[in-house]
């Protein structure tokens, strides 16, 4: 039964700056958090949508700060603008992965998700709002320019005058016209990794001894590994640590690798390691995988699961193709040679994917930002990813190490490090960058680092379904051998500007496979500097973060 609630349209004036990257908005919470701000954006955006009267859309977040108050905002003015129902996550709790699984389930018009992913969370660190369409994914480039283009004349938003929503009873409640359901965020989700996997072999590796630890990080992970590792596939309880989401990720920094996730690194380097260490990121789309004695780069996971998938039941079927974003090592794409599968390069950002997923061109995708994912969702996801190492685990029997080297000697290493330069001037970035342009055509057919350059362009994609097109996507240099040095800056970062710079090189020789990967391509970072400039127009003689 509905109950008339006044709808009140607010006079707001535009804010500068609220053009959507690939994840959305992302601003510090103080930005988020004066008047009007969220509210602006997010009239905006349904100002920029059409045919959703009495449709459904999904809300949740990572449970960030902020997250609570965004989720009130989001369910007061999607009523007043003619929604008809909000699934919403329990606690305003929903991964991101998860947010794609119950829009696709419950066939809903659209998702918002609350999140700034990785990026460390608490009054004064970050905040983040996206808009993902019917088919579970991000909102194209189409859809995001027309919410900026609608931010620079917005006049008013509309919004109902009601109370808040209890968020942490689950059940219907009406908000006008509106049904708010707060959802189990973890039941939708969890039922569609059971339609995935092998769980009863899963079960088994379990009851035969083997241990994992899954770091959630304090982020929204928690719940949904312990629900599903330690409640559903019988995991030693303890298996999940830092499963608890809170508002400031308990004071860490929510991006699952080698620096950040230095508990679960910790763990496994301890005497008593368990067989698989995993970590997953603030509003869980992202994974780190490690073994014992051993750690799989995200560039070698895609590879991996790729030539692996077919033991999931979900993926018996075969792998119709597999996507990488351009930076991701090549490794992915020799196992698609010997499939006999296409590889396809898209720009970094998950929205490029959902295309080739859509079209059933592809079946695995990843990013070597951590992110991998599959056609069961339109996001990346780091359960899942978790899950599927521990299917080809089970059926393989084998250790996560003795997996990866085997995979070398089939396919060649491809030895790989990514170097961040972060919180760099602006304006000595974009130098960098030009100087990069104007020069590194240039390159092909001389020599540098020993090697002849065949390749040396800034990397622009046209899409094989849609044919939308994307420019100045990043720098790259390729070598005759097969190495590549990749240059590009980041959008993901909320102060100042992020250098990114990829480096990588194959090697087929099983002998030379246990190199250190700095050793191995010391002479390309070297060659990687000096091509850029890097310490002449950031300053920096050395990176904040290499993984």
């Amino acid at each position: 039964m509905s109950h008339s609630v006044p709808v009140q349209t607010v006079a707001t004036t535009p804010f500068e700056g609220q053009r959507p990257g690939t994840s959305g908005l992302r601003k510090k919470v103080k930005v988020f958090a004066q008047s009007h701000y969220l509210e602006n954006f997010v009239q905006a955006l349904f100002d920029s949508l059409d045919g959703f009267s009495g449709g459904t859309l999904v809300v949740g977040g990572d449970g960030r700060y902020h997250n609570r108050t965004a989720v009130q905002v989001i369910l007061k003015m999607a009523a007043a603008n003619g929604f008809g129902r909000v699934k919403v996550g329990r606690g305003g709790i929903l991964s991101t992965p998860a947010v794609s699984c119950v829009i696709r389930k419950h066939k809903a018009f659209g998702g918002i998700v609350l999140s700034a992913s990785h990026n460390p969370g608490g009054p004064d660190e970050d905040f983040g709002i996206k808009y993902n369409v019917s088919a579970g994914g991000p909102a194209p480039e189409k859809v995001t320019e027309a919410v900026y283009a609608r931010t620079q004349t917005i006049s008013g938003y509309r919004i109902v005058e009601a109370p808040d929503v209890d968020l942490d009873r689950l059940g219907e409640t009406t908000l006008g016209d509106m049904v708010v359901e707060v959802i189990d965020p973890v039941a939708d989700y969890a039922e569609l990794m059971e339609q995935l996997f092998d769980m009863d072999a899963i079960r088994a590796l379990f009851a035969g001894g083997f241990r994992l630890c899954f770091d959630a990080m304090h982020a929204v992970t928690g719940p949904y590994a312990r629900e599903i590792l330690e409640g559903r596939l019988g995991a030693a309880p303890g298996t999940v640590i830092n499963g608890t989401p809170l508002e400031d990720f308990g004071g860490g920094h929510p991006d699952p690798n080698l620096v950040h996730a230095h508990d679960l690194v910790e763990v496994m380097e301890g005497a008593d390691a368990p067989d698989m260490g995993a970590a997953s990121d603030g509003d869980g789309d992202r994974n780190m995988i490690l073994g014992r004695g051993i750690y799989v780069t995200p560039s070698d996971s895609l590879a991996i699961l790729t030539a692996n998938a077919h033991l999931a039941p979900g993926y018996a079927r075969g792998v119709a193709g597999v996507a990488r974003s351009m930076p991701t090592s090549r490794a992915a794409d020799r196992v698609a040679e010997k499939l006999g599968i296409p590889a396809f390069e898209t720009p970094t950002g998950w929205k490029f994917f959902g295309t080739l997923l859509d079209a059933g061109k592809v079946t695995l995708c990843g990013e070597e930002s951590f992110g991998t994912g599959s056609d069961h969702v339109r996001e990346k996801d780091g359960l899942w990813a978790v899950l599927l190492w521990l299917n080809v685990v089970a059926k393989r029997g084998e250790s996560i190490a003795d997996i990866v080297r085997g995979h070398w000697a089939e396919y060649g290493r491809t030895y790989y490090s990514r170097h961040d330069y972060e919180g760099i001037d602006s304006d000595g970035a974009d130098r960098l960058m030009a100087h990069l342009r104007a020069t590194v055509p240039g390159l092909v057919g001389q020599t540098v680092a020993g090697r002849e350059v065949v390749l040396g362009d800034d990397f622009a994609y046209t899409d094989p379904v849609d044919g939308s097109t994307a420019a100045k996507q990043g720098i790259r240099i390729g070598f005759a051998d097969g190495s590549r040095i990749v240059y590009r800056l980041s959008g993901t970062g909320t102060a100042g500007a992020t250098l990114r710079v990829y480096i990588e090189r194959y090697e087929p020789d099983a002998a030379r496979h246990d190199l250190d990967p700095q050793e191995a391509l010391a002479d390309l970072i070297a060659a990687a500097g000096s091509v850029a400039d890097i310490a002449g127009f950031t300053g920096r003689e050395a990176p904040t973060v290499i993984t």
